[in-house]
């Protein structure tokens, strides 16, 4: 199954619910909406700076893990970005492919 780091940022109130309730609880919710979505989370931590917390996710496929994204970011607590993570072997096909193929850059 597909991987994908999740980076999120609280809004004010987002922040104000995660000391509410606590980290503990935040990291249960955030496994419950992957896991009702087929996936499973890897790793999860809370962090400071640009983001608020980061996971790894392993997902069954890219709607699944879009339909995570809208649920959390349609909550306006969480700013939420979901990027796909690319194993070395899809890099070798890829980079197989990319040597097959034939691009004229602008200007070229």
């Amino acid at each position: 199954m597909p991987h994908y780091l999740i980076q999120g940022s609280y809004t004010a109130e987002g922040a104000k619910g995660l000391l509410a309730e606590g980290g503990t609880a935040r990291a249960e919710e955030a496994s419950n909406l992957i896991g009702a979505l087929g996936g499973t989370v890897e790793s999860l931590y809370f962090l400071w700076g640009s983001d608020d917390i980061i996971a790894i996710c392993e997902m069954p496929d890219d709607a699944s893990a879009a339909a995570a994204s809208l649920a959390v970011s349609t909550s306006d607590k969480v700013r939420v970005r979901m990027t796909p993570l690319i194993a070395p072997a899809a890099i070798d096909a890829a980079g197989q492919k990319a040597s097959a193929a034939t691009y004229r850059p602008p200007g070229g």
